[in-house]
């Protein structure tokens, strides 16, 4: 009688050893660029009040941050394929850190045209580094667990996200400042980003990264080898990442934007208490992350992603309502379902594309160019009405809904 042979998978280690070290790095990059993203929404209420800019003119702050990510998303995917993620990574923080000292000027100059130009090219430091970030994190280990290792990583992101407003909260919201001296404060505040930055680019240069692989590559599996001569933009579930993406980050950079303009209008805050409440608004976005990251070993990530958009579309329509603590809770409730969508969707769209993963991922950043348009159009309502704005991320929440429940499907 012929013995039967049995095969047995070993399940997916999160990452080996010899990646530890670079995966640490790499998972402070996240954080750094949650601290400059979170730290221009408490610029626009500071600019509101020390510039004198309309709530629609300070959505140029947005503007000028997720316009970088468009116009660098390509070039940076270009130059990380060509020299790779090593230097791309210090790419992205020289230019990080340039922008952070280019405050100085700006502040000097008192001008919002400068602060934005300023923003544009650190935001260019940020868009290359999350260009080569998530797959870099990718690639330190099996594709199976990619989506887990990403998510990981988009936990110290969150972390970074509740440093930056809290920080920009006390440089720059504080009462305790002396009239004429806010703008200094900026500067010295981003003086000190600057050096941080540049300590850590130095600290990486030194690093012995060890070769990696990238497991989307998908050497040898089947669906990798067949869908071979398709070009980037004939996989769709790539294509819907990239709309899907638009409309996330659309949605986040609205909802974050006007988050301490709502504490102030709608619960009476002062602008100070309103921005030391995105400590806890971001403590729901670390919150979800930690327990989507768990929730994602026995749900599906497209799954769990559509669950998750359509909590945030009922969110979205309580936080509209006006009703106090309420809809102040569902506000910060915004934030922990919105967690696990950036790097969910970024996991999604990466999925067997092989040599084209660099390429795709340039794309899924430029993807964020929704976050460049919304807040201007999410600050034309809240001029009139803060809380009516949040009926516009619905649509964005349905979109993501979309992808996670059918779009995202490899073809």
């Amino acid at each position: 009688m012929e013995e039967k042979k049995t095969t047995s998978i070993s399940p997916a280690k999160f990452t080996e050893k010899k990646y530890v070290i670079t995966l640490i790095f790499v998972t402070s990059l996240f954080m750094c660029w949650g601290i400059a993203l979170t730290m221009g929404d408490v610029l626009n209420k500071h600019f509101q009040n020390v510039l004198n800019v309309s709530k629609s003119q300070s959505g140029l702050v947005q503007f000028s941050i997720f316009g970088a990510y468009a116009l660098m998303g390509v070039p940076a995917g270009l130059f990380i394929k060509k020299m790779g993620y090593k230097n791309g990574v210090l790419l992205g923080l020289t230019l990080y850190a340039m922008g952070a000292f280019l405050f100085v000027p700006a502040a000097n100059a008192g001008s919002f045209a400068v602060f934005r130009i300023a923003l544009f090219v650190l935001a260019c430091g940020m868009a290359t580094l999350e260009t080569v970030a998530h797959p870099f994190m990718a690639a330190l280990g099996d594709q199976r667990t990619s989506d887990q290792r990403i998510n990981f990583a988009q936990s110290f992101n969150a972390v970074g996200a509740m440093v930056g407003p809290t920080l920009g909260t006390h440089f720059l919201l504080s009462a305790t400042h002396e009239a004429g001296n806010e703008l200094v404060s900026v500067k010295q505040l981003y003086i000190y980003i600057g050096v941080v930055i540049t300590a850590i680019a130095i600290a990486f240069a030194l690093v012995k990264v060890p070769p990696v692989t990238d497991p989307h590559d998908g050497a040898g599996e089947v669906s990798a080898v067949k869908d071979d001569h398709k070009t980037l933009f004939q996989h769709k579930h790539f294509v819907w990442a990239v709309v899907a993406q638009f409309f996330n980050v659309a949605a986040q950079a609205g909802t974050w934007a006007f988050f301490i303009n709502y504490g102030h209008e709608v619960m009476h805050f002062s602008d100070e208490k309103a921005g030391y409440f995105m400590l806890p608004f971001m403590g729901m976005m670390l919150a979800g992350r930690f327990v989507g990251t768990a929730l994602m070993r026995y749900i599906a990530p497209n799954k769990l992603l559509a669950a998750f958009a359509l909590g945030n579309m009922l969110m979205c329509v309580l936080v509209a309502q006006g009703w106090g603590w309420t809809s102040y809770i569902a506000l910060l409730m915004i934030n922990f379902f919105f967690s696990i969508m950036y790097p969910t969707i970024f996991s999604l769209g990466l999925k067997d594309l092989g040599p084209k993963t660099q390429q795709a991922s340039s794309f899924i950043v430029m993807g964020m160019f929704g976050g460049a348009i919304f807040p201007f159009l999410m600050g034309r309502i809240a001029d009139t009405n803060i809380a009516t704005a949040y009926y516009l991320p619905v649509v964005c929440y349905a979109v993501i809904f979309l992808f996670g429940y059918k779009l995202y499907k490899l073809r």
